[in-house]
């Protein structure tokens, strides 16, 4: 069975994920901070036929990182798919937001650690096995403001931008390898509670994108758009 590592794995985003790649005969690894919340994930897609595990990791932390990674792959083979996504639902320590003029060294390194730096570590982590293996997929998550930035997340959309920008360029890095690695930029709120007047969309609605992603390998990155 291949295997999908979700990383930021939660019960909007990572679980819709989950679900369109397990319905398609995936094994699921999912990683975040909370195991309580991690297995809450792994027993409703166990309901649905679907095999998940949990490997508690907080992307700030580089080691448990890579811990979960391998333990992921000890538990169900060699990662196929990666997809990074994490978005936090409670406040993470240092990280705030900033306007583009009140952007700080201090500001912006923690987005860099959150948003670019933890992705470089997944992907430097499962990336030796795809490449000998030929074949692989990592796919990295990011706001809309990466590709159009918005002044009062000043600091977020350039971590975001370098994240982007990153992964292009890895792919082209990869061409050939059969590994492919591709951007997707989330251009709406997800679910219910965005600012008024602020396109929405579910979940489910943009799942099938990361799908689509992996099926075509001819294209770096994709944006969502209401």
């Amino acid at each position: 069975m291949p295997t999908i590592a979700i990383i930021g794995a939660g019960p909007g985003m990572g679980l819709a994920i989950a679900r369109t790649f397990g319905s398609r005969g995936f094994d699921v690894a999912l990683i975040s901070r909370t195991k309580e919340k991690l297995q809450t994930l792994v027993d409703q897609l166990g309901r649905e036929d679907i095999t998940a595990a949990a490997f508690p990791a907080d992307v700030l932390d580089r080691d448990s990182l890579t811990d979960a990674l391998d333990a992921a792959k000890a538990r169900f083979g060699d990662i196929d798919v990666l997809e990074y996504s994490p978005a936090p639902h409670s406040p993470v320590p240092g990280v705030t937001l900033a306007a583009p003029s009140e952007a700080t060294a201090d500001n912006l390194q923690p987005q860099m650690e959150y948003v670019f730096y933890g992705a470089v570590a997944a992907a430097r982590t499962v990336l030796p096995a795809m490449r000998e293996a030929g074949a692989g997929t990592l796919l990295f998550t990011s706001g809309g403001g990466s590709v159009d930035p918005v002044p009062m997340l000043g600091n977020v959309n350039a971590a975001g931008a370098a994240l982007r920008n990153w992964v292009i360029n890895l792919n082209k890095e990869l061409a050939g390898s059969g590994v492919h690695a591709a951007h997707v930029a989330i251009n709406v709120w997800i679910g219910d509670g965005g600012p008024e007047g602020f396109p929405t969309a579910t979940a489910e609605e943009i799942a099938p994108l990361y799908w689509n992603l992996h099926e075509e390998r001819d294209r770096s990155e994709a944006v969502f758009n209401a």
